[in-house]
């Protein structure tokens, strides 16, 4: 019988990718999210691999998406951890959106 491919890895793995760029430009937000619905769709794949895994042959790159995605739950986790920390430093998010509000005027 012919190795088939499991059915969600390449979404799984560009959903890791761009789970581990977007934690840079939004807050770690975006990584969170993406990088949780990579893990949730690789989780998915393992238990189809588990039930007969000499009906699927990209495995490995299951668990490089998997590894990827870790990666960029955990980058997004520190990214907002980190952006809290900074608003609160100054001063609120008042003061946030205030100093945002003069760097906009500094700029037209």
């Amino acid at each position: 019988m012919e190795q088939q491919k499991l059915p969600n890895v390449t979404i799984a793995i560009v959903l890791s990718i761009v789970s581990f760029i977007c934690c840079c430009f939004s807050a770690g937000i975006g990584g969170i999210i993406l990088s949780g619905i990579a893990l949730f769709l690789t989780k998915k794949d393992e238990n189809l691999y588990k039930q007969s895994p000499e009906n699927y042959s990209n495995f490995s790159t299951l668990k490089t998406a998997k590894i990827i995605a870790i990666i960029g739950l955990v980058l997004g986790v520190l990214s907002l951890i980190w952006t809290i920390y900074s608003v609160q430093n100054m001063g609120g998010w008042d003061a946030y959106m205030e100093q945002v509000q003069d760097m906009m005027e500094q700029w037209q």
